[in-house]
Parts: C-alpha cells; structure tokens; sequence
C-alpha cells in the first residue's frame, strides 16, 4: 500500500486499457452501472463476487493488503462470462450454471422452462380426491363463464382481430385468460386488450438480445405509447421469442381492438403504459446480475411493472360503471395488489432470473445470508451451510411479502361486482398459495415450485365472496406458521405476520363455522322428524320395527352430525382448508337440506 495515490505512476498498455481513474466504492458501482463504459467481464465478475461484496476485499482493505485472509489458493472458481459476452452472439448455452433443457425451452423468453420444475408425482396428485373432484368439476361440470361471445362484443369489437386476441391471450398466459373472460362484457375486453398491451411491453423490456444497445431498447420503450398505440400498422418484429413473439408480429389486430374501446378506457391504457415504460427504462441501464440494491429499489421496481397495473385496472373498473368511481383514487391498496402478485413471483423464480442474469432479490437482503457475496451462492445446496442461510433469506422475503397481505384484503373488500371480485381475487389466492408452497422450501433454489393444479382448481371454485378468501388466506397462514423454524432469525416477524392475517380473517371464519353449525342442527332435525312421520304412518303389526328403524336412523344421524362438528372445529383449529374427511358428511348434510350435490368448504 501506499500513503498517497501520487507516489504511483500508471502507465497502462494502450492496446488493455482505455482509461485510468481513482474511484471512490460507490463510484465504482455507478461507473457499472453506465453502459456507455466497458468493463473486462471478469473484472465485473470478481468486483461483484469478492471486491465489492459485504466485508468483501474492499470493506478490509487493510488486510486485504497485508494479511492472507482473503487468499484462497485451493478452490479453483469456475463461473461463466455475462450474456452479452458469450459465443454465438449470447446465444451460446452456459457452462457452469445450472440449466437444464426441456422441450418448452423455445416457447418462452429467457431461462423460462430451462430451469427443472418441481412437481408432484401424479400418483401424489390423484390420490388428493377432493382436488381431483374439483378439477373435474371445473373442466367438465362447472367451467368459469366466458362473456366473450356476448352480443354487446360482437357488435363492438372486429370478430377476426378479437379472435386473435382472445387466442394469443391463452398462449401468453393461459392463468389469466380464465379470469378475464368471465368479466362482464363491459369490461371484458378493456381488460383484456390492457393485458396484451403490457405483455407486448413487457417482452421487449425482457428481450437480452435483439437491441444492439441499451440506448435503443429505452428508445422503443418510451415510445411505445406513442407507436403502438397511435398507429394501426405498428409492429415489432426480431423481439421475444414463441408467442410473445407474435403478438409482437400481430401487434395491428391488437390496435384494431384497442381503437375500438371508450375513449376512457383507452386514456387508461395508454398513461399507464407509458409510465410503465419509464419505469422499465430506468432498470434497462442497471447490472441486476445480482439483483437490486435494496428494499426500495426492488419495491420501486415492483411497482412500476405490477403497482401500475393495479392503478390500471381499479380505473377501468370505475370507468366501466361496475365499480365505485372512488376505486379509481385507490392508488396505495391497488399497489399493494400489484405488489403481493409481483414479489410472489421473484420469490418463486429465484434460479430462472439468476440464470437470465437480470435478479431482483434485494442485495439489502440477501447480502446477509451469502458468505460469499453472490446471489448464485444459494443454487449450492450440496452445502448444508448453504442451504440453511438461503432458507433463511427465502423467509425474510416470503415475511416481506406477507405483510402486504392486510392491504390486498382491504382492497377486494371494497369491490362490489361479483366478476370483478373474482378476477381480483384469484391471483390473490394463488399467489398466498405459490409463498406457502415456497416458504421454507429448498427446492426454491434448485428449480421453480409450483401449486399442484388441482389445488388451483378447488381455490377457483371457492374464490366467489370475502367468506371463500378469507378461508384460503386463513388456511395458507396457518400452513406458514407451522413451518416456522424457531431457529430462523426471521421467526418472530413471519409469525407477526401470519397472525395478522388470522386476526383479519377471525369474523368471517367465526360466521362460516356459525353457518356450517346452523345447517348440522338443522339435519339433525330433519331427521328427528322423519322419526315421527315414520311412527305416524306405521300400522300396528310394523309398529315396533318401524320405531326400532327410525330410531336407529335418528342415532346414526346424530353420531355424524356430532362427529362432523367435532371434526370442523379440529380441522379448523388445525389450519385445514377442505379436509377430505369431512366431504362426503357435508356433501350428504348438503343434498339433504338442498336437494343438490354442491360442496361446501370445510372452513
């Protein structure tokens, strides 16, 4: 070391070097940070890894320099170059990071279907009766009502443009295509169109590879507004990859729609698009190889490509008459909703966006658990070290999360249209659902984890009011609470957490388990009943058999209506959702009271 930079005299070869400079730690990051200076990939790589890293060589510089603490002579370090630097254009598979190929890899853009997807075996699966009874019931007895074909669409919209729409709709994102269609007509394709518009924004925002700089991306980013939805022969055409690709191609029949919505609507879609694309313009320029800097970044983020839809769509309910016009100035508890959807799903796909080379875990945050300064660190769970730490840094995000809950609850319950509603508050389920499937769950960090879809099924069929949410919330957070391991330091704030979601659903699981009573009793009576008629109408020589029946009949109604309400309040203590035990007693006490084969939930 020296005492003062100007004892050293730097005299870089010209054909290595461009430029020499003294910087400051944080300097340094925003110099990475601009585009328009390039950086050896390997220095990028060993800065990030160890330089720049939590009490990383720069953080002990002194010994650093004078001691060998930071020397490791024995690992040899294998990592690969970033995208841009890799053979083939970037198009060059990795070498070191965990990638594995399937037949969908072609579909999507980026890592998505690369990366090993943890599934249930089917066996597992089917033996789950009451998911597959709701699968069944959804595909074939009780499928969600599409309003596409309604005659105030059909008179409003071109058939063949719409029919393109509604298809690729299902090709991009066959979970919302379900939800969307169900919409009231009025609604419906506002929403729909608003859907395709993002997804053509978001493809060209995720695209790694057809802009030949970064400039030239923001360039098509903030302009979208203006040159997709101002003129009817736009279109893109090199961008994404399958569908998305074509929606990029066929982009005219989406403006076709588009042209023909409210004048409202189309206000709507178009101010959130272009504050959507000014906020994906200020992260193109940033190196998210390890993710964002902090809380605030990855909520800014988060915000800008799911907050914003939220606004979005509150507006268009008001627009639409379907809602309160006072939803439209619902701006935090619409980011909110936005904001539960978007982290889930950072949470959930860890290992695609570290291998896409564009993270959004916070540093902030998982800087605390990395003993070796980089995201990709959690990927070794051959360590047992490793992977207790990711576990503990997957919580404290799943925590995080979670406390965004209260607020999505607050905003469904001020809706008042039963479509809307469900629309709303599927994803919502779904999105409890995937963070109780991936909460302290390892397999996180080696591949994508996902909801079985039978549980999808059943969480669609019960999601119709606040009673049926309320269950699903209060279930998952209980499953969370129970899988809390004392020893995570995030123990304390995850179960603050999960109790306020059970304090918050504690009326309405108290009013569903009054009602579930309320119809028991009633069976019972029924039965009590049955016992007399019978008696009554008994000729003397039946007489004591009849009775002998009827009373078996009424004790045998009693034991099960006793036992199913033994059995509710243990399954409800215990956090279960639909328990099969008790299915085939509700359905049995259900038929008999309605005449019909409805199931009801358990909690």
């Amino acid at each position: 070391t020296v005492e003062s930079k100007d004892q050293l005299t730097i005299e870089p070869h010209p054909d290595e070097v461009d430029d020499v400079c003294w910087v400051t730690k944080q300097k340094l990051l925003a110099m990475f940070d601009d585009k328009s200076l390039l950086f050896s990939p390997w220095f990028r790589i060993i800065a990030h890894r160890w330089m720049l890293s939590k009490d990383g060589w720069w953080d002990d510089l002194a010994a650093t320099m004078t001691t060998h603490r930071h020397c490791d002579y024995a690992t040899i370090h294998e990592f690969d170059p970033p995208a841009e630097h890799m053979g083939g254009q970037g198009a060059a598979t990795a070498l070191f990071s965990p990638i594995t190929p399937t037949q969908n890899a072609v579909a999507k853009q980026g890592a998505y279907g690369k990366i090993k997807t943890h599934t249930e075996s089917k066996l597992s699966q089917l033996a789950r009766l009451d998911e597959v009874c709701s699968a069944a019931t959804l595909l074939y007895i009780q499928p969600l009502k599409s309003n596409l074909h309604h005659a105030h669409i059909k008179s409003t919209f071109n058939k063949d443009d719409l029919a393109f729409c509604d298809e690729i709709l299902c090709k991009v994102s066959r979970s919302f295509a379900a939800v969307i269609r169900q919409l009231p007509p009025t609604l419906l394709v506002d929403v729909l169109i608003f859907y395709l518009v993002l997804r053509a924004l978001d493809t060209i925002e995720d695209d790694m590879t057809a802009f030949p700089d970064n400039k030239t991306k923001i360039d098509h980013l903030l302009s979208f507004h203006k040159t997709a939805l101002m003129d009817p022969t736009w279109s893109m055409d090199g961008v994404g990859e399958g569908h998305e690709k074509l929606l990029l191609q066929q982009f005219p029949k989406c403006h076709s729609v588009y042209a023909a919505l409210s004048q409202q609507s189309r206000r709507v879609i178009a101010d959130i698009s272009h504050r959507m694309a000014t906020g994906m313009a200020e992260f193109v320029g940033k190196d998210l190889g390890q993710g964002t800097l902090d809380i605030t970044q990855y909520n800014r983020y988060c915000h800008f490509v799911a907050g914003l839809v939220g606004e979005g769509l509150s507006r268009l309910f008001a627009v639409s008459g379907l809602e309160s016009p006072s939803m439209a100035k619902e701006l935090h508890l619409s980011d909110q909703m936005g904001l539960f959807l978007q982290k889930t799903n950072i949470i959930r796909d860890y290992l695609e966006d570290y291998v896409d080379g564009r993270a959004f875990w916070p540093q902030s945050v998982w800087n605390k658990y990395s003993t070796s300064g980089d995201l990709g660190y959690f990927a070794n769970q051959s360590d047992p070290l490793a992977q207790t730490k990711s576990l503990h840094c997957l919580n404290e995000l799943v925590t995080d999360a979670l406390s965004l809950v209260p607020d999505c609850l607050a905003y469904l319950a001020k809706l008042r249209c039963t479509e809307v509603f469900r629309f709303c508050a599927i994803p919502q389920v779904m999105a409890i659902a995937t963070l109780d499937k991936c909460f302290n769950n390892p397999n996180v960090f080696t591949g994508v984890v996902k909801i079985r879809k039978g549980l999808s099924c059943q969480l669609i069929l019960h999601t119709n009011d606040a009673q049926g949410v309320h269950a699903a919330f209060r279930h998952f957070a209980n499953s969370i609470a129970s899988k809390i391991n004392p020893n995570d330091p995030n123990a304390d704030a995850t179960l603050k957490a999960c109790d306020a979601i059970l304090e918050i659903t504690a009326e309405q699981h108290s009013r569903a388990t009054k009602q579930k009573r309320t119809g028991l009793l009633m069976g019972t009576a029924a039965a009590a009943a049955a016992v007399a008629a019978t008696s009554s109408r008994s000729s003397s020589k039946n007489l004591i058999p009849s009775l002998a029946l009827s009373a078996t009949a009424f004790i045998g109604s009693f034991w099960v209506t006793h036992t199913f309400q033994r059995l509710v309040v243990k399954g409800s203590s215990s956090g279960s959702l639909y328990s099969p035990v008790l299915r085939p007693a509700a359905k049995l006490m259900t038929e008999c009271q309605n005449g019909d084969g409805a199931l009801e939930q358990a909690q």
